[in-house]
């Protein structure tokens, strides 16, 4: 049997359900409050849609999350931060995180933006893995924490 492969396009608001059941299965969290938030960002007109899902059968199946800079945090040049990216976990390792992803690298192209930063929990080494698989390096930049 021939494995079909997903539509990746940009996200929209029909998917916000998808992704939010999507999510919790991955996690075990219910985090409608954090996707509520950033599916309001897909409505504003200032910002630029930087977030994809893929879909089979009509069914949101993958999604990656990310948002563009221009001058923040001190950084001149236009970046991106992936914040959140996922697959339904029958459909992992079948291509669908590769494919968000290679998409999402050109989308942002095309957008001028020529580093992508994401953060992974120390300890999540199939994620590691999947961004190094995708040319992530260690970054020259230091993320810290301050525990309140």
């Amino acid at each position: 049997m021939v494995q079909q492969e997903a539509l990746i396009r940009p996200m929209r608001q029909g998917d916000f359900e998808g992704v939010v059941a999507l999510d919790s299965l991955i996690t075990g969290q219910d985090r409608s409050t954090y996707y509520r938030r950033k599916f309001r960002l897909l409505e504003d007109p200032d910002t630029v849609n930087t977030c994809l899902s893929a879909e089979l059968d009509g069914a949101v199946v993958g999604f990656v999350m990310g948002d563009m800079f221009t001058g923040e945090y001190g950084v001149p040049e236009a970046t991106a931060v992936i914040d959140t990216i996922g697959v339904h976990p029958h459909h992992q390792d079948r291509g669908i995180a590769t494919a968000l992803f290679e998409q999402f690298r050109s989308n942002l192209r095309a957008l001028n933006v020529r580093t992508a930063y994401v953060l992974v929990e120390w300890g999540d080494w199939s994620l590691a893995k999947f961004f190094q698989k995708e040319g992530f390096r260690p970054s020259n930049r230091v993320n810290l924490e301050l525990r309140l």
